[in-house]
């Protein structure tokens, strides 16, 4: 069955706030190579605020782990911060806005984590970004006081926005001690080089504002102190597909091979790499087989789609309001892909598939035209392409059923 794979829009509108220089020199120069400083006249104030700080804090009943706080790089226990919801709401791990008044005047910062998950402007911003980029992406929000540092100098092992939202920060970068760190490879494996490396001259030193970002790969070292009053940023956190994410997918087929699922011989001496020669020649060659069979493998393609969207959300969905569509659905009524919605769609069998995470659904092969045409634009529900009225419309209330289409 030949697959095709949903794709974002060449022109990379969440991308283009983010950066003031072309894709083309952001992918040739920058990504995952070097960090670029981005000033912007506009800022971000559609995404995030401080009194959506407040808000998040005060009135949405966040629990822990969607926030956290630290004073000088040591992360607090949530009792300083989270109590129990009261009568109601049995949880013991809701955010407190009174203790966390006490920590953030006494010099804590707020990390408020997830938030692609839970507030709706970054929700939809991250959605593009991950069209954008091709990559997975999550945010997290850093809320500074005066003059204090959150977290020691340090390394990611994954890239990151920064954006400033509210006040002042000085950020300092340093030039990697280990390059392009793996998700096992934290900075704590090289802490002693890392305390070091931020003893020398930093690579960037610099003041962002409101409205200024900072794009770094995994790997450099940083660190930032809020100046003046409170600093809100952002920090967009892409991980990243290497090419080890390949090798290990190349490595997984290696189980469909009988002659790499024998034992080694009884009596085996790994002291004595002679008593295991023999089946190392033939794991070798049969390694080189498969790598050469692997070539442009469709079920790489797969294994790496399944990851993918294991990792990414679509946009969600409103249950109780698609129920009710769907009893009464209209001919007129705009339906579209749902946003941020990866999926495989292919033909074999005289069907059409959708290859979700998790799931399938198959059509008749005559509904294919229609859900390729979905994927590029909306229709109305009883005017799907190559389908008659009532064909349209049984097509349509399927796919509002599965999550695939909501209403425009």
């Amino acid at each position: 069955m030949s697959t095709g794979v949903e794709r974002g829009p060449v022109d990379r509108p969440a991308l283009a706030r983010l950066i003031d220089v072309p894709f083309a020199d952001f992918a040739r120069d920058h990504w995952d190579q070097e960090p670029l400083v981005t000033h912007k006249s506009d800022g971000f104030e559609d995404l995030f605020t401080a009194s959506a700080v407040d808000d998040l804090i005060a009135d949405r009943g966040t629990r822990t782990p969607f926030m956290r706080m630290a004073v000088e790089g040591t992360v607090l226990p949530a009792a300083r911060f989270a109590s129990s919801g009261g009568f109601g709401a049995e949880v013991a791990d809701q955010i407190d806005s009174a203790k966390v008044l006490e920590q953030f005047a006494g010099g804590a910062t707020i990390v408020l984590q997830g938030l692609h998950r839970n507030w709706e402007p970054i929700a939809t911003f991250t959605r593009q970004l991950v069209r954008d980029l091709g990559h997975p992406a999550q945010v997290n929000a850093y809320i500074t006081p005066a003059s204090s540092r959150g977290f020691d100098p340090h390394y990611d092992t994954h890239d990151v926005f920064v954006v400033q939202i509210a006040g002042a920060k000085r950020w300092t970068i340093h030039q990697p001690v280990h390059r392009h760190p793996l998700p096992d490879q934290p900075w704590t494996d090289h802490s002693a080089a890392v305390a070091e490396q931020a003893r020398t001259s930093p690579r960037i030193e610099a003041v962002f504002e409101p409205g200024d970002v900072l794009y770094l790969p995994r790997g450099w070292i940083h660190s930032a102190v809020a100046q003046g009053g409170t600093s809100i940023h952002l920090t967009i956190g892409v991980r990243a597909a290497t090419r080890r994410d390949l090798l290990v997918q190349l490595l997984a087929a290696a189980g469909e091979d009988p002659s790499l699922r024998r034992q080694l011989p009884v009596g085996v001496d790994f002291t004595d790499a002679a008593t295991y020669a023999d089946d190392l020649a033939a794991t070798i060659t049969a390694a080189r087989s498969l790598l050469e069979r692997s070539s442009g493998d469709d079920a790489i393609g797969a294994a790496m789609r399944r990851t993918f969207q294991d990792a990414v959300r679509p946009a969600p969905v409103r249950p109780l309001a698609t129920v009710d569509l769907i009893a009464g659905l209209h001919p007129g009524v705009i339906l579209g892909w749902r946003e941020g919605l990866r999926a495989g769609v292919g033909e074999a069998d005289g069907m059409v598939r959708i290859v979700l995470s998790g799931k399938t659904i198959a059509l008749p092969g005559e509904a294919s035209t229609a859900v390729h045409a979905l994927r590029e634009q909306p229709h109305p529900a009883g005017r799907l392409p190559g389908l008659d009225p009532d064909s349209s419309l049984v097509v349509s209330r399927r796919l509002l059923r599965e999550g695939v289409l909501t209403p425009r």
